[in-house]
């Protein structure tokens, strides 16, 4: 019987994973490809966790894993022949970028068909409609009729011979993971399967119940921290929906909305693959590019505490609270008046979980150009955010060392008090209720 190559890309998993159940009626191939492209643009953070997640699929597939480094337009065709393959199975892919490279790879594959089954998401991009048959482009209708696609239940790991055949990794792509796993520039979680898994059932356990309250809490590490592992399909969103949608309370319908967050971004993204750079509703916004200030925000040095914290900690974790990236993304939007692909930039280099559409169209949500539908009014203030997620301080002091000496919510304000810049904490690079007028001038100038 002739083998099959599993061409794994956003979906590092046994479980669950339909492109593996079919391709496992014969011998089966798995093959990743480090494809140039896509690695030199992950950032040192995301290559960390990438190696991280291939060495532990390699692992649960007894050592089985085929890595090559290059052009998957040559290499995979490469390993078809050297496993003598006459198919090649993926999960299909929405992105722009993936897409384009999906069709040069079937060209290059001749007559060996490739075939997608499944998805990287519960519901595949491009297929939930409006009534007129069009896409939506506010995210509450869209969630009502994604919630009504019926999802199939979760597959179990399927029984796999897993074959090399004359084809192995290559020292070039075997070398590119070692040293990206020698010295990450942050903390890690636990990569694999099994850990997600683990990590999931915390989260169920202790605190899916109190979700929809506690998910806003940076102070409180009460957040699935799930997302890393769906950014390269360690699991499966339907995994969870499956166990999210079993429970009852208000926690289950907030995660199962945050889910559906995801899912819209990637169907944006779909229908509007230009929006993955460019303003999805342009507003005409005069922007200012302030280099020295835009690097003191990165840095978590802009003198409003609770800023700097969310940066340090993206900084540190390659993660940042999903509250806390909203109130950063605002002040360089807003107090800073950067457009939004500078901030973008910035995040999908530091973030383990970056992805493209959520992290995006999340900045367009932010700065007013993406997909709500009257957003001019809305800018974060830094000072009251804190406050009002982080009444304690507690993630402030333990971002923003300079400022452990500040008991309570003293920490959101050093300037009102005489030892508050005693461990040298910067002073604050702009005025936040100036800078608010002018964004909302800029804004109200755009609509005319």
């Amino acid at each position: 019987m002739s083998a099959s190559v599993l061409w794994f890309r956003r979906d590092l998993r046994l479980r669950d994973h339909p492109a593996l159940t079919a391709a496992a009626d014969g011998p089966v191939a798995g093959l990743f490809v480090l494809d140039p492209v896509l690695w030199r643009g992950a950032g040192d953070a995301r290559r960390a966790w990438l190696a991280a997640c291939l060495r532990a699929l390699d692992e649960a597939m007894g050592g089985r894993l085929i890595v090559r480094l290059g052009d998957p337009a040559v290499e995979v065709p490469a390993v078809v022949r050297g496993v003598g393959a006459d198919r090649v199975l993926v999960t299909a892919e929405s992105t722009p970028y993936g897409s384009a490279r999906d069709r040069r790879v079937d060209e290059a594959l001749g007559e060996t068909p490739l075939e997608a089954v499944g998805t990287p998401y519960a519901v595949p991009p491009g297929t939930v409609l409006n009534k007129s048959g069009d896409p939506y482009r506010v995210f509450t209708p869209f969630s009502r009729a994604w919630r009504e696609v019926p999802l199939d239940p979760p597959l179990p790991a399927p029984e796999v011979d897993w074959v090399r055949g004359e084809t192995g990794s290559d020292e070039g792509a075997l070398a590119a993971l070692r040293e990206a796993l020698a010295d990450p520039p942050c903390t890690l979680p636990p990569a694999g399967e099994d850990a997600a898994v683990d990590r999931w059932r915390e989260f169920v356990d202790d605190d899916l119940a109190d979700y929809a309250d506690a998910r806003d809490r940076p102070d409180h590490d009460r957040t699935s921290r799930m997302s890393p592992y769906l950014r390269f399909g360690v699991v499966h969103p339907r995994q969870l929906l499956h166990q999210v949608r079993s429970h009852r309370g208000e926690g289950r319908r907030t995660y199962d909305t945050e889910l559906a967050w995801r899912e819209f971004y990637a169907d944006v993204l779909r229908h509007h693959p230009a929006s993955a750079w460019a303003d999805l509703r342009p507003l005409g916004l005069d922007y200012d590019d302030p280099a020295p200030l835009v690097r003191a925000w990165a840095e978590g040095r802009t003198g409003f505490p609770v800023v700097d914290a969310g940066m340090r900690q993206l900084l540190a974790e390659g993660w940042m609270h999903n509250r806390v990236r909203m109130i950063t993304a605002s002040f360089l939007t807003k107090d800073l008046h950067a457009w939004w692909p500078t901030g973008a930039r910035h995040f999908l280099e530091h973030l383990i979980d970056g992805d493209l559409a959520s992290n995006n169209h999340g900045w367009q949500w932010v700065a007013g150009t993406g997909t709500d539908a009257a957003p001019y009014f809305r800018v974060f203030n830094p000072v009251s955010q804190g406050l009002r997620f982080d009444p304690d301080g507690a993630y402030v002091r333990r971002w923003v060392p300079e400022l452990a000496h500040l008991g309570g919510k003293a920490a959101h304000e050093p300037w009102r008090h005489a030892a508050g810049y005693e461990h040298g904490y910067p002073e604050r690079i702009v005025d936040h209720d100036a800078e608010r007028r002018e964004a909302l001038a800029r804004y109200h100038a755009a609509r005319g």
